[in-house]
This record gives structure tokens, C-alpha cells and sequence, in this order.
């Protein structure tokens, strides 16, 4: 009986539209352009880059 729930293979989180991910600062922007691309190419979700 009960030998537990296993090992975990993968984890969740739900990101909701609207959800900052990743903030850089005190680089120059196309710098920080460049960084972005390579992370959010690696993300199953759609991204976009905003400046405040």
C-alpha cells in the first residue's frame, strides 16, 4: 500500500495575458532586444518587448 506520488517529471505555471516576465534595466535597448529574443525563443508562449 502508498509507496507516494513518484518523482516529478516537469513543472507548471500558469502565465495569464498581461503578465510581465522578464524586466531588464540599466542596459542599452538593443541589448536588452537581443536578450529577449533568445529567452522568449525558448518559451511555448507568445511574447512581445515593451519600453517604458
Amino acid at each position: 500500500m502508498g509507496g507516494g506520488k513518484g518523482s516529478v517529471e516537469y513543472y507548471v505555471f500558469p502565465i495569464k495575458p498581461g503578465r510581465i516576465i522578464f524586466e531588464l534595466e540599466g542596459i542599452p535597448e538593443k541589448e536588452a532586444k537581443e536578450a529577449f529574443r533568445k529567452a522568449t525563443d525558448k518559451l511555448p508562449v507568445k511574447t512581445k518587448f515593451i519600453k517604458r
